[in-house]
């Protein structure tokens, strides 16, 4: 086992340890039916606190050569999934994964300018430990090593990237370092000789991929948001069943669950709750906004203030339990590039303050919890005019 080639399955299993876990690992019959396949390369993004760090060391605990894992999964869905198509025996611990956080390399670099080279020459150093004389001595990219790899060996990686968007969140405007990070992973995911050395790959975070102009940068990517997760709308947050079921076992009302938590959804699936405050709300037996405790109102504030077009306006019906059509088309997935109301409005649905109508294209408050948080912005910022339509309410 290594610290990013086929690592421990660790993080998982300490996930389990917590009193109180919610089974998410038919997430992993879906990444096994893409395996290998052109739609092998999946991107899933959704807000903080919705998951995305425990699915990402879930399918380290799975696919790592690096670790024996049957065990942790043995009484869970996955392994109970008696469908041919789930692949369960067929893939498990099975791969050469390699697995990073990007936020560990921003936290740990010399400067934040270094990151990209960091974790190429980290990565690359503990495969040359492994895939010896495969790694001609003067390799710099990590996409240049791996294919120096499967030319020699024959083998392919299974890619996991957790926070795969933080660049972009704490270097906002560093324009040089976005562009030398796309270029890396363009190199690792985009191109004839990928299928050479890549079996898949599963990158998670807040933002979807960046556009420039109207495109993706990674095109080949199939992606899923919180403005569609498609097949994977279930393993956004916690279902409907799943918040009962807890509300059952702990002995909690259901229907303040439900008032606090609920209000993103998505078709078939139906109706999802925030994880992470249904979670804190069982273990303190109280229903109260946990949503400060993720990101303060006054990153919320910042985006209220650009009053593009009538935004503020806008807000002030979102506040009273109005819907309000937008037009998604433009956002270019970052945090700089917000040119109107409609962009700033989309942003704030992949950081989960808004719910998306994806039938009716409108965005909403979703549940009281957040509702709270845009009166908290509002009233900190002095909009004595939103303070008023909150009292009226």
């Amino acid at each position: 086992m290594g610290i990013y080639l086929n690592p421990p399955a660790d993080g998982f299993e300490d996930i389990l340890k917590d009193d109180i876990y919610v089974d998410k690992t038919e997430l992993i019959a879906y990444t096994n039916q893409v395996l290998g396949t052109t739609r092998k390369l999946t991107c899933f993004s959704r807000p903080r606190r919705f998951g995305k760090s425990f699915a990402a060391q879930m399918l380290v605990a799975y696919y790592s050569k690096g670790t024996k894992s049957e065990h942790l999964f043995k009484d869970l869905k996955i392994a109970k999934d008696i469908e041919e198509k789930s692949h369960y025996k067929q893939y498990l611990n099975q791969c050469d994964v390699l697995f990073w956080d990007m936020t560990w390399f921003i936290t740990n670099a010399r400067n934040i300018e270094d990151t990209v080279k960091d974790l190429q020459r980290k990565i690359i150093f503990e495969l040359k430990r492994e895939f010896t004389d495969c790694i001609e001595q003067e390799t710099i990219a990590l996409p240049e090593a791996l294919l120096q790899i499967s030319a020699v060996t024959g083998r392919k990686f299974f890619i996991i990237i957790d926070e795969w968007d933080a660049l972009f969140r704490e270097a906002q405007t560093d324009q040089r370092l976005q562009e030398e990070y796309i270029q890396l992973l363009r190199g690792l995911f985009k191109g004839i000789q990928v299928s050479r050395f890549l079996s898949g790959a599963y990158m998670t975070g807040i933002l979807p991929i960046k556009k420039y102009g109207t495109q993706s940068a990674l095109t080949d990517f199939y992606e899923y948001t919180m403005l569609e997760p498609g097949p994977l709308a279930e393993f956004v947050g916690f279902t409907e069943q799943e918040v009962k079921d807890l509300c059952k076992e702990q002995q909690i009302d259901f229907e303040q669950a439900k008032k606090w938590y609920d209000g993103y959804c998505f078709g078939q699936t139906g109706h999802i709750y925030n994880p992470n405050s249904v979670m804190k709300a069982i273990f303190n037996k109280r229903f109260s906004n946990y949503w400060t405790q993720t990101e303060t109102y006054e990153s919320l504030r910042v985006y209220i203030d650009l009053n593009f077009d009538g935004l503020k306006d806008m807000i002030v019906g979102l506040i009273g339990e109005k819907h309000c059509r937008i037009d998604t088309g433009s956002f270019q997935n970052d945090m700089t590039s917000l040119k109107n109301k409609d962009d700033v409005l989309t942003l704030l649905v992949h950081l989960g303050y808004l719910a998306y109508d994806i039938d009716q294209k409108e965005v909403y408050i979703p549940n009281e919890e957040i509702r709270q948080e845009f009166i908290r912005a509002i009233k900190n910022g002095k909009r004595q005019e939103l303070v008023k339509t909150n009292n009226l309410n």
